[in-house]
């Protein structure tokens, strides 16, 4: 406690160095959206970022940017086909995977001077999504968004090292909405109004529920394998337990290789989990996530892959209720802007 008291102490200050000008924040001309949380970890940004883009894309020219967590290059960076999660993390990754050809994909840890190198490069963009910047105070978006999972509501939190927060909870106040992720499909409405009433005694910005949607299992490099309904689940997220929960819902779980967030894997991870499968005595397959897929479709690893049944899971962040609200308000600000 007395280290989470010094270093609420500090991101005070530098919370009101920022607020009053003291330190600087960049403005830019067209619309900037933040999709942030308060704590440490996954709190749902990347299904977040992915909504967003369908929402928007149809009508304008996006750009993502981000700092590309754990990755081995630096400095700013437009991902292209050249690219792997080493190099620019397995969250942009997989954004350019999905929406390459949609959406200008970058990464960069200064991210007040990253703006400008995307907009001389790609001077067509006109919505920048900040993915994971709710504490990078050196831009000043025009909308953000806060989000906060089901499970570990920050109001109930503390912050580091006591508890998990990177501010404390009265930062939501700079939010524009808050969005609770990760909810159960049967969240009721008293729960909402309760959860509500939490996050608005820090603000009074909307409150919206989301949960996660899961698709249907797809065959990673195209295997010609069936789907097995004994699933051996491979994950590197950070907070698996939702994922897990549907998994024993969906089929039938046999065994979770759970690996760290941001898991960079490598030859023995999978030839342990290739030893299970084959001394596994029902019919099975392996299950990952669509984020872990990106970092598993290595060349390195295509030949040792093909030797059991291996399927990604593709999600969706759903809105609860109230969802067209949700997007009115963004479509609205971008519209402003």
């Amino acid at each position: 406690m007395p280290l989470a008291f010094l270093y609420d102490g500090i991101t005070r200050i530098r919370n009101y160095m920022y607020d009053t000008g003291w330190k600087p924040s960049t403005q830019f001309d067209l619309p900037v959206i933040c999709v942030g949380n308060l704590v440490v970890g996954g709190s749902g940004k990347t299904p977040m970022v992915e909504y967003l883009i369908r929402l928007i894309n149809p009508s304008h020219q996006i750009a993502t940017l981000s700092r590309g967590y754990r990755r081995q290059s630096k400095g700013f960076r437009i991902v292209n086909e050249k690219d792997d999660p080493a190099t620019v993390g397995d969250e942009p990754f997989q954004l350019f995977r999905k929406y390459g050809g949609l959406v200008t994909v970058a990464v960069g840890e200064e991210r007040a001077l990253a703006v400008p190198h995307i907009l001389d490069q790609y001077p067509e963009t006109q919505v920048i999504l900040l993915d994971d910047a709710f504490q990078h105070r050196r831009i000043k978006p025009g909308y953000s968004i806060l989000l906060t999972e089901y499970n570990r509501l920050f109001y109930n939190d503390s912050v580091i090292p006591a508890g998990r927060l990177r501010e404390n909870a009265g930062s939501a106040q700079r939010a524009n909405v808050v969005v609770v992720t990760k909810c159960p499909v049967n969240l009721t409405e008293d729960e909402m109004q309760s959860i509500t009433q939490h996050i608005q005694k820090f603000t009074d910005k909307p409150v919206f529920f989301s949960g996660i949607c899961y698709g249907n299992p797809v065959p990673l490099n195209d295997s010609a394998y069936p789907f097995q309904k004994n699933v051996i689940l491979v994950s590197g997220i950070a907070q698996s337990s939702h994922l897990e929960n549907h998994i024993r819902q969906a089929y039938t779980l046999l065994k979770h290789f759970h690996f760290r967030d941001h898991h960079h894997y490598t030859l023995k991870d999978l030839e342990t989990i290739v030893r299970y499968y084959k001394e596994c005595t029902l019919s099975a397959c392996a299950l990952t996530t669509d984020k872990d897929r990106v970092k598993l479709e290595r060349p390195e690893f295509a030949e040792i892959l093909r030797s059991i049944p291996v399927f990604y899971l593709p999600i969706e962040m759903v809105f609860l209720r109230n969802g067209k609200e949700f997007d009115a308000g963004v479509t609205e600000f971008i519209n402003r802007g």
